[in-house]
């Protein structure tokens, strides 16, 4: 694995990667590469790196794990901002850093994304059409959480004018708040009396030795949301989703959405090959590290990348 680091070209910064490659490289041959990205509040030496990027390589791709703007190792001002227009970006310049290098097939790039970042996948690649293939894995669509993450009423206009207001303060000099993505402990978690299997085992990936990495934080900058909350990840699918899809999707609903998100962007795709797998009694986060879970995913995603790439 080589720590590389490419340029954001419309957004003037260096974005952070590993780039791993198979057994036995040879830089006279051309391989092809797939593009690995990482949850949202994760970073690249997580499930999207450490997992499924190391088990592509050991297939014989050249992967590319990188960090999301403004987050991990990757630059951006300001820190802690989730914006979807950036992260989509952060794709096409992936595909653009991929291209330059020599032994790479450039007819042969896919993608995999896994919960927000194969929601981001999703739309990068409706655009992005240097991408051949994408694998969704627990795709989450981020805008839609954002708008319904609390049910009640009028809930996303409430939080809209929360975030004009904090940018107000902020306008006239107040300090940004930083809020979390999730309970920064499982005391935490119990005093706010949230059992959601999602969030549970949010808590017990990024809070423990289980997942946890400096470079995942879980800051979330609250005042630049507004353009999540607009967001949808698939939006046009219909119509621009056209390459192989194969989407990876758990068995058990939970309140990030991705059990139900993984039947609508197979419904709505375009693409004339596509497929749909729900891993048998998985839950979302079995499917970042549980190896048995991981196991079945990859029976589909090995026959899928190799017959598309």
């Amino acid at each position: 694995m080589e720590s590389v680091r490419f340029t954001n070209r419309n957004r003037t910064w260096d974005m952070a990667a590993d780039l791993r490659l198979p057994k036995d490289f040879d830089p006279a041959k051309k391989y092809p590469a797939i593009i690995c990205a990482h949850p949202i509040s994760s970073c690249k030496q997580q499930t999207a790196g450490s997992i499924y990027a190391e088990r592509l390589t050991e297939l014989g791709y050249v992967t590319l794990a990188f960090d999301a703007s403004h987050q991990g190792g990757s630059g951006g001002e300001p820190r802690h901002l989730e914006d979807p227009a950036t992260r989509v970006e952060d794709f096409r310049c992936a595909v653009d850093h991929l291209v330059t290098l020599d032994y790479v097939d450039e007819d042969r790039i896919g993608c995999l994304g896994v919960c927000g970042g194969g929601g981001y996948a999703v739309s990068a690649t409706m655009t992005e059409h240097r991408i051949k293939a994408l694998v969704a894995v627990v795709a989450a669509n981020y805008g839609r959480l954002m708008r319904e993450g609390d049910l009640s009423a009028g809930a996303a206009i409430a939080t809209l004018e929360a975030i004009g207001a904090q940018r107000t303060a902020e306008a006239r000099g107040a300090d940004p708040v930083i809020t979390t993505y999730i309970p920064t402990s499982e005391e935490e978690r119990k005093k706010a009396g949230i059992d959601d299997v999602d969030v549970v085992e949010a808590v017990d990936y990024y809070t423990t030795p289980r997942g946890q990495h400096p470079n995942s934080p879980d800051k979330l900058r609250f005042s630049g949301l507004a353009a999540a909350v607009g967001f949808d990840a698939f939006h046009l699918a219909e119509r621009l989703l056209t390459q192989p899809l194969l989407v990876v999707g758990c068995d058990t609903p939970g309140s990030f959405g991705s059990h139900r998100d993984a039947y609508e962007i197979f419904d709505r795709a375009a693409s004339e090959k596509k497929e749909l797998f729900i891993v048998p009694d998985s839950t979302h986060y079995d499917l970042y590290d549980g190896s048995k879970y991981v196991d079945q995913a990859f029976e589909k995603i090995t026959p899928f990348f190799a017959g598309n790439l």
